[in-house]
Parts: C-alpha cells; structure tokens; sequence
C-alpha cells in the first residue's frame, strides 16, 4: 500500500502589524478620517485594478501603490489643484486621487476609456493625469519627468510665481543620468521645486544594493549644494506629513529644491507582469505586510480612540459601494474611436490671411545670408513676444552669441533673463524646455539643442517625449519649443561635427521638421516655427551660415513659409531633381550645367520642410518631367530620400519613363581629412553624373 505524501512546506507567518506612532503630532480627527477614508479608497482602487486585470476586462498595465501610500498620500493633499505642478509616476494611484482625481476618472485611465481625462485612451493604464487642474501627463520612461518639473520651476522663478512643481519617482528612478541633471540643474537655479523619491528597495526584480551606493538614494546627492534631504517614513502618514512639511517650508523659502525621501515597501509584485516571488522569499513578502500602510493608520485610530470600529467600518463600506458604483458606470463608457486614432498627431499652426507668396522685396533691399536670416529673425520674433526665451550652450557669453554666432546681440537687446547659457547637457538643455512651455501657452522656447547635430544623440529620449505630448494628452499640452541644431558637413569637422540627423528625425512621429537653404526660406520658416503651437526642430547646414550663395533680399515683414510648402527653384520639363539643405545648391548648379552641355531642362524642387511633407509638389512634377532623382548628404541607405522615392513609385508609377534614382552620401561616418569627407560626402559631381544617366535612361 502506498504511502501518502505528506507536505513538508511549513506555512510563512504573517508577522504583526508594526505599531503606528505619531511622534507627538497634533491632527485633528475629522482631518485623520478624512486621511483613512482616502486611504483606504485608494486601496480598494488598487485592488479593483488586480481584479480587472485578473478577468481580462482593462487595466493591461497595473503597477501597485500598496505600501507607498502613506507618502503618496501626503503628496498628493499638498499639491494645490490648479496652481501647482505635479508630475506623478507610474506607481502614484493615492497620490492622484488625494491630489483631485475621483474614482471615475482612476478607473476610466484604467479601462483605458474615451472619458479618461488624461489621454482618452491613448496612455498606458496606471498613468494617471487631470491637465485641467494640472497634474501632469507624464510618460512611462521612469524619472524623466523630473527634467520637466524643473523646467515648470525655471519659468515659476522666471515670471516671480508663488507655484511649487513636484516631480515625484521611485529609486531606480534615481539611476537615469536626467534625473542628476534635474537635481543639479534645480540646485544650480536654486528652484522651487520638491522631487519625491518613493524607495521600495526594487527597481523591478533588481535590488537596491544593485542599484546604488548608497541604500538611502537620497544620500547621492548630498554634495548639491543648496538642496535639503528629508527623509519620512513612507508608510507612515504623520512622519510623510512632518517630512513634507519640512520641505514645502524650506522650498517656499527661496533657499533651494528640496528632495523627499520616503522609505516605503513593495507588498505587492513590480506590475501585473511580474511575479515577485520569483525573486524574493516568503519571509521578505511576509515582512513587507507589517508595514502596511492602510492597516498600520486603521489601527492607530481604533488604539487611540480617534475613530471606534463602526465609525471605521461605514467609511469602508461607503468606499466599497463607491468604487463599484463607479465601476458599472465606467464600464458602461464608450471606448475611444479608432476614427481619432490620428488625430492631435501635430500641433496647430501660425494662421496667416493669405497664402504664402515667395519673397518680395524691393531691388535695393538689403541681402542676408543664411546666419544673418536666422539671426535677424530671432531678435524680431523675440521682440514681437515678451514670453519668448533662449538657451543653449555658449548663446549668452558675453559677445560670443553661439557657436557660429548665430544669436549674437541677443543676450545684449534682450537680457540675461530671457537669453541664458545651460550646462553642456542635451538632455537638460530639451527637458527643462518641455517643462519651461507648461507655464503659460504663450511662451516659446528656443533652444540649442546641441551646439552640433551630432552632439543631440543624450537628448533623443526627451526628444522623443516632446514629439508625443500633444497626442498623449489629447491635444490639452504641447510644448512650444523650436530646436535649433547645426548640421551637416563640407567643413572638415569630422566625427561629431559632419553628421546628419534629417532622417533620423523624420522617423519619429509628432515632429515638424524644416531645413530651410536660403535666407528668406529661413526667415519665413523660423517665423512659422516660432508662431506655432508645438516642437519644431529647425536644422540649419552650418556650410551655408556665411556662403554667398544663400543670400537673397530681406523679405517683407510678414513674410512666411508654411509647413509643408516646398519651393520650385527652377523650373524644367525632362527631369525633376528634389533636394534640400546643402545639395539644393549643387542640384541647381547641376541644372544650369544640363540644361548649357546637354541641352537638357531639369526641374529643381527644394523641399525645405521634410515633415510635413509636400506630396502634391512632389508628384506634380515627376507628372510633369517623368523622371526624379533625389539628392541628399546624409548616408544613401535609411535617407529619407528613399521615403520620397517609395512615394512616388506607389502614386506616380504610370508617369515614369525611367526608375526613380537616388545620390546621397556613402553608408559611413564623415570622416575628418578633407580628402576622406570628400570622398564620403554627396558631391555636385555626383548629382551631375546621376542626372546625365537619368536623362539617357
């Protein structure tokens, strides 16, 4: 007879509840059970969100409060709807239901609704967000909203507001390079602004002792000179309380940013997707309980005599009834429509009363070259709106106005206030300005965004963050910022110095993308981009700053080029040659050379605005020729070039008489010998020679 199996696993011990002390803070009882009822509503809503998950029913992305919420709470009370700025992470369920979200609009963000009040649908569930009453819609890449917190900070300063922005993350958070920038950048600028770290030990499975030096991250940036370091019991509402006091005292102050600590547990796995016990024992999960946030307060106020058991038990009851009267109503919601699945892609634009005419301007006007446009216009634009603003690396040293003197005089007409350098930090340089265009929606940022295109490759994420904040909000948030960068090569500068990012760009969604190559092109441009709502990156071929070639007349005062809108250089019926930045002047020299060898009329179209793109110029005149070649300088293989090319054959394949050709530079980096740039570099001979071929074909 068989034996039967007897289980040897001995069952894990809840250890007791860790004991709640106040340490002799006075708060008044109606203020305590209006702290329980929030608390414990917030832990319904968490366990609400589980369950959604568990039934496949929404909630596809569930990263548990449970164990933050004593902080959380505490934030989110002293946050002031409508006149502060907070931006609040993944984990943060408490802080935003304490900050102003109602239970409705928590579960219509979970189930992912048309009604959620922050994206409709189109962020992540658990990314809570209410712009209405300014609390902001933050992305899923952990921490990098503190680069915007204290840009918010910079403008508050700035314009002399009493605001506060709160940026507010966990501690793995801490390992992301933006936030030592934040943190210093707000040291340095001596900002009104308070990072909450949230530390539960993990940063998913990792632990912290694999994570950072010290345990208590805060300690990292003990050197900052300026910042205070609270550190608060997470799971206790009277130490968060005192600690938050603290530093909304010290910040209010004037005297600096300030960073809470707060020691928190993870009861809970990282997210839905995780399972803790694969990596932590069940002592350690067991542990986690004593410190419960919720349970530790219900009991304080029962040992106390604050609150007697009914009392306690109604207030639970009514949240119970509460979260699922809210849930049926919410279920019941629409989903979004994919009909607006495009919609809020980019931002509006500069309205004009009429259409856009080239340059007119009288025989005698002035000439500018391409520098001398873009600098030109920035002092008009600055002084048409007070609440525009500069900064970059070397834009305000003393007379230096730049790396290529592009916005020399500035600093000296407008001021040290409005014209100011940033560290040599991209990333740092875009976020804060992500953060500064929160502040009023007249502001307009410009910035350097690198003193060479090359150099911008640490500011691609906040780059990537700036290019869907209108979409992710529904259209309620766009930063306005143009992002001036130099580009390009023909100057023997070499790695980092020659390359060119025009492609790269234009692959990110969300992005208006201009490279103007002539003075008026870049005055009527940079008007647009400055007068309108949203990011633009505005790349300006540092060869052509000071050529010759690029100078044209001063245009009208109110001179504009559109988005979008490119620019019938020559006009020709054989062949069509579309180019911009650089190559737009071999194209044109290459037609004058056709069209006196070789007898043949080649159509000369500058692009100048590569997204949005003008598709109806481009295929009207491959209609017309039957034949294109694209030139470009960035490297042949993934040019954008080849976007062009794949457009025309899909919608203009019946009108070609021959295939469509593309010359751009070789598939490598430019190299710094001028011999070897040259033998990389898209040339006017190369251009020439495929045009020749082309018009043979």
């Amino acid at each position: 007879m068989a034996q039967k199996e007897v289980n040897t696993k001995t069952k894990v011990q809840k250890p007791e509840l860790e004991p709640l002390s106040d340490n002799g803070i006075s708060v008044h009882t109606k203020t305590l059970q209006r702290w329980y009822q929030l608390l414990h509503l917030g832990r319904l809503l968490d366990q609400k969100a589980a369950t959604y998950v568990r039934q496949a029913k929404g909630w596809s992305y569930h990263s548990s409060c449970a164990g933050h919420e004593g902080i959380q709470l505490i934030l989110g009370l002293s946050f002031r709807q409508g006149k502060d700025f907070l931006f609040p992470y993944y984990r943060d369920l408490m802080t935003s239901l304490s900050a102003g979200l109602s239970v409705q609009e928590i579960i219509a963000n979970g189930l992912s609704k048309a009604t959620d009040v922050g994206s409709g649908g189109r962020h992540m569930s658990n990314h809570f967000s209410k712009p209405s009453i300014r609390i902001q819609n933050v992305s899923s890449a952990t921490g990098n909203h503190a680069l915007h917190a204290v840009g918010v900070a910079r403008a508050i300063k700035k314009y002399g507001g009493d605001e506060l922005a709160f940026a507010s993350f966990g501690d793995s958070a801490v390992s992301e390079g933006f936030v030592y920038e934040a943190v210093s950048g707000a040291a340095r600028e001596i900002l009104p602004v308070i990072f909450v770290i949230q530390n539960n030990k993990f940063g998913i499975s990792v632990p912290i002792d694999e994570q950072a030096a010290n345990k208590v991250v805060a300690e990292n940036f003990r050197g900052f000179k300026s910042v205070k370091i609270v550190k608060v019991d997470g799971t206790n509402v009277f130490d968060s309380w005192r600690g938050m006091q603290e530093a909304l005292d010290y910040v209010k102050s004037g005297e600096g940013p300030a960073i809470v600590h707060a020691d928190c547990v993870r009861i809970n796995s990282h997210s839905n997707s995780d399972r803790q016990e694969l990596y932590r024992s069940p002592e350690e999960i067991a542990e986690a309980q004593r410190f419960d946030p919720v349970r530790r307060l219900r009991s304080y106020l029962l040992s106390h005599d604050e609150l007697s058991e009914e009392e306690i038990t109604h207030i639970e009851s009514e949240n119970s009834r509460l979260v699922e009267d809210a849930a049926t109503e919410v279920e019941a919601q629409p989903e979004p429509d994919p009909a607006t699945a495009m919609q809020y892609v980019l931002p509006p634009v500069y309205e004009r009363a009429q259409e856009d005419a080239p340059a007119q301007a009288p025989a005698d006007a002035p000439t500018l070259t391409l520098r001398e446009a873009i600098n030109e216009t920035l002092k008009e634009e600055f002084r048409r709106n007070p609440n525009t603003f500069l900064w970059g690396q070397d834009v305000a040293s003393h007379e230096k106005g730049g790396v290529f003197n592009v916005t020399k005089g500035m600093l000296q007409e407008f001021g040290n206030e409005r014209i100011f350098n940033a560290p040599i930090a991209e990333d740092f340089i875009v976020g804060t300005a992500d953060g500064f265009a929160r502040y009023r929606d007249d502001i307009c940022v410009v910035i350097e965004g690198a003193q060479f295109v090359d150099y911008f490759w640490p500011a691609m994420e906040q780059l990537v963050e700036i290019s869907h904040e209108y979409y992710r909000t529904l259209g309620q948030f766009t930063p306005n910022v143009v992002i001036r960068l130099a580009s390009g090569g023909y100057i023997g500068g070499g790695l980092y110095h020659s390359q060119s990012l025009d492609a790269t760009f234009a692959t990110i969604p969300g992005l208006r993308i201009v490279m103007p190559s002539f003075a008026d092109d870049a005055i009527g441009l940079m008007r647009m981009s400055m007068r309108s709502k949203g990011p633009t990156i505005f790349i300006e071929n540092k060869f052509l700053y000071n050529q010759f070639f690029t100078k044209t007349p001063r245009p009208t005062p109110d001179h504009v080029v559109p988005f979008g809108k490119a620019r019938v250089r020559r006009e020709g019926n054989d062949l069509t040659i579309i180019a911009w930045g650089t190559p737009v002047h071999f194209a044109l020299r290459v037609a004058a050379k056709l069209a006196d060898e070789h007898g043949v009329q080649a159509e000369v179209i500058d692009l100048r605005s590569i997204n949005p793109l003008d598709v109806d110029a481009i295929l009207t005149s491959v209609k017309k020729t039957g034949r294109l070649l694209v030139a470009h300088e960035h490297p042949l293989f993934g040019g954008f070039g080849g976007e062009i090319a794949s457009l025309v054959a899909e919608q203009a394949f019946q009108y070609l008489d021959a295939p469509v050709m593309r010359v751009a530079s070789k598939n490598s980096p430019v190299p710094f010998a001028r011999v070897l740039e040259r033998a990389v570099l898209v040339q006017e001979e190369d251009i020439l020679q495929a045009a020749v071929k082309l018009a043979g074909f």
